[in-house]
C-alpha cells in the first residue's frame, strides 16, 4: 500500500510554491536601520504574514550582540533590511551605510539579505498606529520605537509579496 504524502494545506509542514518543489517554511527576520534606532520583524514563508517584534537601540554602534540573541532565537533563514531611497530615487546619506549593514549581516550569519525599497515605509506605519489609537486597539502613546518595528513588519510583508522585487545584498 502506497504512503500518503501530507497534503501542503493546513497543518502541513510543507508548502508548494507553484510550479516549484516543496519547501519547508522559513523563518525571516526584518530590520528597518535608522541612526537611533533599529526595527525589527519576524515573518515566515509559510503563513506568509510578519509580525512586529521589537525596536533596538542603536547608540554609536550597531548593537550585535542584541541581533545575534535574535537570531539564536529565532533561527532565520535569510534577512531582509530595508534600503532607502529619497522620492526621486536618488541615494540617501543612509543607504551605503544601511547596505553595509546588510552586507556585516549577510558575512555574519552566512545567509542572504534581501535588501528591499523602504520609502514610506514610515509613514505607512504612523497611519497604522494612528489608526490602531484611533479605533481604541492601541492604548498608549505611539513611540518612535512603534514605528520603527511597525515598519520592519510592513517592509518584510512587502518582501513577502513579491520576494523576487527585492536587490540581494554583496
Amino acid at each position: 500500500m502506497a504512503r500518503r504524502r501530507p497534503s501542503a494545506g493546513r497543518g502541513s509542514r510543507h508548502h508548494q510554491r507553484p510550479g516549484g518543489p516543496r519547501l519547508s517554511p522559513q523563518v525571516i527576520l526584518a530590520f528597518d536601520y535608522g541612526t537611533k534606532r533599529i526595527g525589527v520583524a519576524s515573518g515566515d514563508t509559510l503563513t506568509r504574514t510578519a509580525r512586529a517584534l521589537t525596536t533596538l537601540e542603536r547608540g554609536e554602534v550597531v548593537p550585535w550582540a542584541a541581533i545575534a540573541k535574535l537570531v539564536q532565537e529565532y533561527q532565520p533563514s535569510q534577512f531582509v533590511v530595508g534600503l532607502p531611497w529619497n522620492m526621486d530615487g536618488t541615494p540617501t546619506v543612509l543607504t551605503d551605510v544601511v547596505r553595509s549593514f546588510a552586507a556585516e549581516l549577510k558575512s555574519r550569519y552566512n545567509k542572504p539579505v534581501a535588501l528591499v525599497d523602504e520609502r514610506l515605509s514610515s509613514r505607512e506605519a504612523e497611519a497604522q498606529l494612528r489608526d490602531a489609537r484611533a479605533s481604541g486597539m492601541k492604548k498608549r502613546r505611539n513611540t518612535h520605537a512603534d514605528v520603527d518595528m511597525i515598519a520592519a513588519r510592513i517592509l518584510l510583508e512587502q518582501w513577502l509579496e513579491n520576494p523576487h522585487a527585492a536587490e540581494q545584498a554583496t
